[in-house]
């Protein structure tokens, strides 16, 4: 059975932040919400989303979900 991403329901909106960059809050239903920063620009934020969605779409992982430990043999 294929996994289904996490992110496949979330919902993202670009949010200003105090020193004046900005960040994506990302809402995945039934967590917490969070906050990616530190964007420059609205522009990188919103640029950022359409990457994540197109990662989210192709089921990727944003991250390795397994690596090896420093110093391990084989």
């Amino acid at each position: 059975m294929a996994r289904i991403h996490p992110h496949t329901d979330a919902t993202y909106r670009v949010v200003p932040l105090k020193d004046g960059t900005f960040g994506v809050e990302v809402v995945v239903p039934e967590t917490y919400p969070t906050t990616v920063t530190k964007f420059a620009t609205k522009a990188e934020a919103e640029a950022w989303i359409t990457r994540h969605k197109v990662q989210v779409q192709s089921n990727a992982p944003s991250t390795p979900r397994f690596r090896r430990a420093r110093g391990a043999d084989g």
